[in-house]
């Protein structure tokens, strides 16, 4: 743990150096920190391009142990509740393509309520619970009802939390493969932040077994990219989250619209619901979600990697530039046209992702979302670690009776 604490240690000081605000608010006494709630989330969110180093070397080391787990299904479900959904729909297309199988992300609360009825016919199958604490009452209940209904399902766990009841519970079962990721992912937090990237990465694996290398050179690429983004926008992003809007609108395509649909809930978590926020795909905004954009929105706009899906992306942004929609647009991406940027428009361009896709890209757009609202909800005068004044929501979704088959 020491060497862990060196590292982020040294990691903040580096940033510092580029970014005043960093500095501003490291400098202060630990106990201010914790007075303005901060001292965790910031850590959390600033620690990520070299938790993903570690993930990927973890995962790396159960290459064995994953190949008869992936191998010879026929479906895959991607399992978790809120955040952890997200993080499954976020590498299901790119999974789909690289096994070669029907996959589904499935919320956990979807599994208790519709069981077998949810899940494609395809089998045998594949379940992959994504969890970060792996408590919630939808974690465990999913997989033991999937267990008792499913016998042609095998079922690897993915968690922040090697103590929780997700990864304690099963870890004997012959079907259940548990993997727990190391626990400076185990976001202390409220909100997830660097557990949820980290479970995408780990995630990500899945369908790169084979390929032990490129998974490296892709995890190497986004943490040279993630920290290029913070040491030279995180102060933009700052200034983005204490803008005078009241609403935010996040548009994606395929996987970037997941993360749209995480960043979309980080900036109401963070926020306690003060802002209002949506998550779009861009072809789906003209069937009547653009109705709701007015002067007071911030308009968040991943845009993507892929020519094609580009062009259609491109066509909405024009069409909302013309329509004078929005207080202002956040336009994110590799290569953003210029001739896509009006006046008003903050642009965040990623240096270094040459090699990167759009499937690679939802990690490092769930960082920008992160960054604006961790300063929203400063703005807003709440706590970053713990924004819900009134404690309508818990780090860990409180227990509730589970309606399993006997």
């Amino acid at each position: 743990m020491s060497s862990l604490f060196s590292l982020q240690h040294d990691w903040l000081q580096l940033l510092s150096k580029s970014q005043p605000i960093v500095a501003e608010m490291l400098a202060r006494d630990p106990e201010e920190q914790r007075r303005l709630g901060y001292v965790h989330t910031l850590r959390e969110i600033c620690q990520q391009p070299w938790t993903w180093i570690r993930t990927a070397e973890l995962m790396q080391q159960f290459a064995r142990v994953l190949s008869p787990v992936v191998e010879r299904v026929s479906s895959l479900v991607l399992s978790g509740s809120g955040s952890s959904e997200f993080a499954g729909d976020c590498v299901r297309m790119v999974l789909q393509k690289e096994l070669s199988v029907n996959a589904q992300a499935i919320p956990g609360g979807t599994l208790l309520t519709h069981g077998s009825h949810a899940v494609s016919i395809g089998r045998p199958g594949l379940m992959v619970s994504v969890a970060r604490s792996g408590d919630s009452p939808e974690s465990v209940g999913a997989l033991a009802l999937m267990l008792k209904t499913e016998p042609r399902f095998r079922h690897l766990v993915l968690t922040c939390n090697r103590q929780g009841s997700l990864a304690s519970t099963f870890r004997e079962d012959s079907r259940v493969t548990v993997i727990a990721l190391d626990d400076c992912t185990n976001d202390r937090s409220l909100v997830m932040t660097s557990s949820f990237t980290n479970l995408v990465m780990a995630a990500r694996f899945l369908g790169l077994i084979d390929e032990p290398a490129r998974y490296l050179s892709i995890c190497n690429a986004l943490s040279r990219t993630a920290s290029a983004l913070l040491q030279e926008h995180f102060g933009t992003l700052a200034q983005v989250g204490k803008a005078p809007f009241r609403r935010v609108l996040f548009l994606g395509s395929g996987p970037r619209f997941a993360v749209a649909r995480e960043t979309a809930l980080k900036m109401l978590e963070m926020t306690a619901g003060r802002v209002t926020t949506s998550c779009e795909t861009y072809l789906g905004l003209r069937h009547g979600p653009m109705s709701a954009v007015n002067e007071d929105t911030l308009i968040v706009c991943f845009l993507s990697t892929e020519p094609k899906v580009q062009a259609y992306e491109s066509d909405v942004l024009r069409e909302l530039a013309q329509k004078q929609l929005g207080l202002f647009r956040l336009i994110v991406g590799k290569d953003v046209p210029k001739e896509l940027v009006c006046a008003k428009d903050i642009v965040i361009s990623y240096q270094g992702a040459e090699e990167l896709a759009d499937d690679d890209m939802p990690v490092l757009d769930a960082v920008v979302g992160q960054l604006m609202a961790f300063f929203r909800c400063l703005q807003e005068g709440l706590q970053p670690d713990s924004p819900s004044q009134s404690g309508v929501i818990h780090r860990v979704v409180q227990g509730f009776p589970l309606h399993l088959p006997t």
